[in-house]
């Protein structure tokens, strides 16, 4: 009974230190899941000069990203605006203002803001020193 007393007593305690760091923050969850935007198991790569990049994008109205895809793992951040995804079986997915995601790996979509203000988002990209971080879909359409 004494064993699973102290060890209450110091779980009870390691919480309140915990949370003693953090005093007066406010932390939010913005991102946690196993899956990217379209339902593939995120998995990590792994690499022998890897390299993470984080990049602040902005979209103009009326504006996109081209057809791409990653093969490495990306996430996003909506600072602004809505950005909407267009896949290459038609579906769009739409990404609201302070939403995240994970995005598709290996899959060909392309970004487009249709509002009218810019778009902002901040994509952090988990690559290979020297690697391409998104690779463009030849022949796109004009």
């Amino acid at each position: 009974m004494s064993k699973y007393f102290l060890t209450l007593i110091l779980l009870a305690f390691l919480s309140l230190t915990a949370r003693s760091q953090y005093s007066g923050l406010i932390i939010k969850d913005l991102l946690r899941t196993d899956t990217t935007s379209i339902g593939q198991k995120i998995t990590y790569p792994d690499f022998n000069d890897p390299e993470v990049t984080m990049l602040k994008v902005t979209i103009p109205p009326g504006k996109s990203t081209g057809w791409h895809k990653h093969n490495i793992p990306v996430f996003a951040y909506v600072v602004k605006g809505t950005l909407t995804v267009e896949l290459e079986d038609h579906r769009e997915i739409k990404f609201k203002e302070e939403s995240t995601f994970a995005e598709m790996r290996d899959t060909y979509h392309n970004g487009t803001n249709k509002e009218d203000t810019d778009l902002i988002l901040i994509a952090i990209y988990m690559g290979v020193k020297g690697q391409k971080l998104s690779i463009m879909k030849e022949n796109q359409p004009q």
